[in-house]
């Protein structure tokens, strides 16, 4: 035995589960329509969802995302009245980009990151604008790394 070997690190724990024989069908057509190589796949992808749903219930936690929002650009002052928004919280927004839909519509998806309740604050803000017609935020627990700092 080499005391100064270092094993290898597992690359995956197994566990077991138990479903029923319906669930476990769904389960498996699930796995085929979506294209995941195996069960194990699929529903590690499941379980990152439910992860990061259960650390948004933690305000101060810091996630990226992204704002995504519907309006109508005929409405008077919608477009200002978002990119004021932006600008009051240009601390946790980093881009946003406008793609043209029919009609006077817009879809603007908003990059962000920050403490969670600032960026639901943020949603709020923006959802509720006249215009608007819908709008979500959705997170990942994966952060945008600092580009760089600004020297003072």
């Amino acid at each position: 035995m080499n005391l100064y070997k270092k094993e290898p690190k597992p690359t995956a724990t197994r566990i077991s589960v138990s479903l029923p024989p319906q669930l476990a069908v769904a389960l498996d057509d699930m796995v085929q329509q979506r294209g995941f190589h195996n069960r194990s796949q699929a529903l590690a992808d499941m379980i990152q969802q439910k992860l990061i749903e259960h650390r948004q219930d933690n305000t101060d936690q810091v996630m990226a995302g992204t704002i995504t929002l519907i309006y109508d650009s005929s409405k008077p002052e919608v477009l200002e009245k978002l990119t004021r928004i932006e600008r009051d919280h240009i601390a946790e927004v980093i881009s946003s980009q406008h793609v043209l839909l029919e009609g006077h519509y817009i879809m603007e998806v908003v990059l962000v990151q920050g403490p969670v309740h600032r960026l639901r604050t943020i949603t709020d803000r923006m959802i509720t604008c006249k215009g608007v017609n819908s709008g979500g935020l959705t997170l990942t627990d994966k952060l945008i790394p600092q580009v760089h700092g600004r020297s003072h």
